[in-house]
């Protein structure tokens, strides 16, 4: 209230010092400065009216002066009675006149007409002006239009000794004159009154200063309202208020402060210390004068919140203002806003603490930790063990698994986290989740049923001090997840039913969170099984390449990462790796048929851009099916790289769409990037892959990875490729289990954001000795000249079983080359895992396989090929095309092993 005061006394001066024409002091200001200028200008005109009277009047008395005088002065009479007393009388009149300060002296007869004249040449004529009452004698004064102008004139009769008038004489000023006379005067009238104006403007500024500092430049109806809000304030306001002087007296206490004070009808102007019924605490607190906020005091059997401010802050006179505020009648309800206040404290940053995560053992672990120890003293967290696996729980309490376990102590004899927990029918467990609401136990000595799932442990937990219990289902979309138990402890009050809704609260908001969890789980575990059911459970069996791969799948959902090895004909091996942007189910789901499309293509024995051309048309028609569906998930975007390593030339043949380049680690140990085509992503269409052939020396270590591996937040590509280069660097003898280990140790040192499919193979070479390989002429009887030769390496290689066999089917397709290919014909044995024979010649056009009829008398040949071979097919080359077939080798024999890199 203090606060308050002062600044509504500070913002009504600061808001109305700059209101002081309106302001009573102004006001007073302007009427009297507008009064002295009305009296001294009603002072200057009576002044000059005055001066203006005095003058005519003066002149006036001069001149009737001046016309008796010559009216009785001796010889007057006789130069009038003389024969010609113009004559006479003008030189005297003129020098009468001129010694008089007069305008003119005019003699006449009783006609009116003149002797004498200042204008001579008005002698003689009829005087202006009205003659009567002077021939009566009387003195005459009169204004007239004479010869001379305006005049003011006196005209007094010459009379003989018998009394009768003989003559007139008339004497006069112009009123000319006289106005002049008035206003040689009236600088002086007014500069006197120019000085009585400022004198009297100086001394009325002066109160009007003195008026505004007393008054604060307030208006009247500004004045008025300060006075209403000050009898609002003593007599309205449900605070009690007083003001303290700098001596220490009370000069204000309003209604309230009397009544919460007991204060005595006078005491205005004592001294705060001599008041009575005052606690000595609130008596020194008022005489000391120092601020104070919200200070609580005793006043017999109220408790008073008291707030104390200086009013000389903004230049008022020194002293205090105290607010007072009876807050017995709100301690209780401010007690319980605080409970509330804390609880809904509590719920707020629940809903920001639970649930920020996708994983139903974190979830719960928050829960715990938010309720300690703010709501209860131990949290424990039961769920039914098929939610931890994303599968539905069951209809009863048995098999909950102890999700959960935080409290205020660690030495607690509750279950301990990870158990597994058959609750029995008669705990309030049991009921909890049975029936779907919460179980509150305020004392847990008298609960027998709950003794009745553990009596030992039970007993350990009373002898520990706990003794009140809220078990709180955990529902989410009408299903019962498991219970959330809250522990109190004798240090604290039981649980009661209010605190019951807030333990509810508590879990639907963990509820929601949990089953979220539990979904996801479901829906990434199946994610899961489709993506590792797509990929390959284990690498096939060759010589060419020691292979070792890593494929870690991301921290949320899946993604399209995958990688295959798949053998190929003359012991070569196809390496793949690609890359289905997105993540979820559709991404795992376009990523096995993309690896299966590679496989099924790669059967074709395609030279790889071959192979990702007929796949990107793959993806193209994918699109396009999903288009036709009108489905939302098409394949926004697909990577691939796909190589070709063959070890009897230790040559490899890659080609990629849109995926990152692999690494090659020499085996001096230099890592480099080759300078391999970017083609575009699958499914774009219309652009040309190209491809790369590099000669690999035995003991290379081909890489192939996603950008999972290298791209991150953190980093850019071309630091992460450098990373990927440092980590392969400098140990050439590592295998490829340990590149692999060594990548990941060094690019990912924890969980990835994104899938990662790594592949490293170190290439080997097949020994000189284990290839066979003659240019045939052709002509017809090489085919014998061939089956001989081809005997004796059999013999030589220990092979001799397979003779038979291996003879027919060289002279078939020798024969076929011969007949129907051109040269040069050329035929390779590769002894291996299997047996292979190459038929290569000039030509570009395909055998097929036909069966033919029994009249037939040819094409019986292929098929007689594929009879005796476990596989044959055509491989075409820039030179022309090749005709393989593949047998078994005898069980006795044994096969061929790696060369050492």
């Amino acid at each position: 209230m203090a606060n308050r005061f002062a600044a509504f006394r500070s913002r009504w001066l600061t808001r109305l010092a700059g209101k002081s024409p309106r302001s009573v002091a102004g006001q007073v200001l302007v009427l009297q400065v507008a009064l002295v200028v009305l009296l001294v200008a009603c002072g200057v005109l009576a002044v000059f009216l005055q001066s203006e009277r005095d003058t005519k009047a003066e002149a006036i008395s001069r001149s009737v002066a001046v016309a008796q005088a010559y009216a009785h002065s001796p010889g007057v009479l006789a130069a009038v009675q003389s024969p010609d007393p113009s004559k006479i009388l003008q030189p005297l009149t003129e020098a009468g006149r001129k010694a008089a300060g007069v305008d003119f002296i005019v003699i006449t007869d009783t006609k009116g007409i003149r002797y004498t004249h200042p204008l001579p040449s008005r002698i003689g004529k009829r005087f202006v002006g009205n003659i009567g009452p002077s021939l009566n004698g009387q003195v005459y004064t009169e204004s007239v239009h004479g010869p001379l102008g305006h005049e003011v004139q006196a005209i007094v009769p010459v009379e003989d000794s018998r009394g009768h008038v003989v003559a007139l004489v008339a004497a006069g000023l112009k009123v000319k004159n006289v106005t002049n006379a008035v206003d040689r005067q009236l600088p002086i009238i007014l500069g006197t009154g120019i000085a009585a104006l400022l004198l009297a403007t100086t001394g009325t500024v002066l109160v009007a200063r003195r008026l505004r500092r007393q008054t604060h430049s307030l208006a009247p109806d500004e004045m008025s309202r300060m006075y209403d809000h000050h009898d609002a304030v003593l007599h309205s306001v449900r605070e009690g208020v007083l003001i303290v002087g700098g001596d220490g007296r009370l000069l204000l206490a309003n209604d309230e402060a009397g009544r919460l004070l007991e204060l005595p009808h006078d005491a205005d102007g004592r001294l705060v210390t001599d008041l009575p019924r005052l606690a000595p605490e609130l008596r020194s607190l008022l005489a000391s004068g120092r601020e104070a906020s919200d200070e609580v005091y005793f006043a017999g059997e109220r408790l008073l919140a008291v707030n104390q401010r200086p009013t000389d802050r903004d230049g008022g006179p020194k002293g205090t203002v105290v607010t007072l505020r009876d807050s017995t009648e709100l301690q209780a309800v401010t007690g319980r806003a605080e409970i509330a206040r804390e609880r809904l404290r509590l719920l707020y940053d629940a809903g920001l603490g639970i649930g920020t995560t996708l994983d139903v053992l974190r979830t719960a672990d928050e829960l715990a930790h938010v309720a300690v120890p703010r709501f209860a003293d131990y949290v424990t967290v039961d769920l039914a063990d098929a939610v931890l696996h994303g599968e539905e729980p069951a209809a009863t309490a048995t098999g909950m698994r102890r999700t959960a376990v935080y409290g205020v102590r660690d030495d607690h004899p509750l279950y301990e986290k990870g158990r597994l927990i058959d609750f029995v029918p008669s705990t309030p467990q049991a009921r909890g989740y049975g029936r779907g609401r919460s179980e509150l136990v305020a004392d847990l000595t008298t609960a027998t049923g709950w003794h009745a799932q553990d009596p030992e442990r039970t007993r350990q937990i009373l002898d520990y001090g706990i003794r009140s219990l809220i078990a709180a289902p955990i529902r989410a979309r009408g299903v019962v997840l498991g219970m959330a138990n809250f522990w109190r402890s004798t240090q604290h009050a039981p649980f009661d039913e209010e605190e019951v809704t807030l333990a509810e609260e508590l879990v639907a908001r963990a509820a929601v969170s949990l089953d979220n969890a539990r979904r996801y789980t479901r829906e990434h575990a199946l994610a899961v099984t489709l993506q590792r059911s797509l990929l390959p459970r284990a690498l096939p069996e060759q010589n060419a390449l020691e292979v070792a791969y890593r494929y870690l799948p991301a921290q949320s959902g899946v993604s399209g990462d995958w990688f295959d090895v798949i053998p190929l004909p003359g012991g070569r091996v196809a390496l793949a790796v690609g890359d289905v942007v997105g993540h979820g189910l559709h991404a795992a789901a376009t990523m096995g048929r993309l690896r299966t499309a590679v496989h099924n293509f790669s059967a074709l024995d395609l030279p790889p851009d071959e192979l990702l051309s007929h796949v990107d048309d793959l993806v193209g028609r994918m699109d396009q099916e999903e288009a036709d569906t009108e489905s939302v998930a098409g394949v926004m975007g697909a990577t691939c790289l796909y190589a070709i390593y063959d070890p009897v030339a230790r040559r490899c043949v890659m080609a990629r769409a849109g995926h990152l380049a692999p690494a090659l680690v020499c085996p001096n140990g230099t890592v480099t990037f080759p300078d391999l085509p970017a083609g575009p992503p699958l499914g774009l269409g219309g652009l040309p892959f190209q491809t790369a052939e590099l000669e690999l020396a035995e003991g290379t270590q081909l890489v192939l990875y996603t950008d999972g591996l290298i791209e991150d937040r953190r980093r850019d590509l071309d630091e992460g490729m450098q990373m990927l280069a440092d980590a392969l660097a400098g140990y050439p003898e590592r295998s490829p289990e340990e590149s692999c280990q060594a990548v990941l140790e060094a690019l990912l040192p924890g969980r990835p954001k994104d899938d990662v499919a790594l592949l490293v193979a170190r290439t080997r070479g097949l020994a000189p000795e284990r290839i066979a390989d003659w240019d045939v002429p052709g002509e017809p009887a090489a085919v014998a000249v061939m089956r001989d030769a081809v005997s004796r390496k059999l013999e030589e290689w220990g092979l001799f079983e397979l003779g038979f066999a291996l003879e027919l089917i060289l002279s078939e397709l020798v024969t076929n080359a011969i007949r129907y290919g051109s040269e040069p014909i050329h035929v390779r044995l590769i002894h291996d895992r299997a047996l292979t024979c190459e038929v290569a010649d000039g030509s570009s056009t395909s055998p097929h396989l036909r069966y033919a009829a029994t009249m037939d008398e040819g094409g019986r040949g292929l098929f007689l090929v594929s009879q005796m071979s476990e596989r044959w097919g055509t491989r075409y080359t820039p030179q022309g095309k090749v005709i393989w077939a593949e047998l078994a080798l005898p069980a006795a024999v044994e096969e061929p092993g790696p060369e050492p890199g």
